[in-house]
């Protein structure tokens, strides 16, 4: 798959990157699922919103994948696309 936009660096929290330094080849199959623009289990609102982010280029785009046993990761990349945060959404 393409990518909708830049990702900029990828950097994790510390809950984020406890969760994932097991398996790094999940971390980035979502990394790759959010820069192509499958958002995972975000309401229709905010996918709507990260479709018009990428299009203008102006807000940050968010991503949420529900993880078995495991709870929620968010992923974030910033409106300027400098930066990709992966994070638990209590370090938020």
């Amino acid at each position: 798959m393409t990518p909708c936009f830049p990702i900029g660096q990828v950097v994790a929290t510390p809950g984020a990157w406890s969760l994932l330094e097991k398996d790094i080849d999940l971390a980035s199959m979502l990394v790759g699922r959010h820069a192509c623009g499958d958002f995972g289990d975000i309401c229709q609102d905010d996918a709507h919103l990260n479709i018009e982010a990428i299009r203008l280029g102006n807000r940050r785009v968010m991503s949420v994948y529900k993880l078995i046993g495991a709870g929620k990761l968010w992923i974030i990349t910033e409106a300027d696309r400098s930066v990709t945060t992966l994070l638990l959404p209590c370090e938020y």
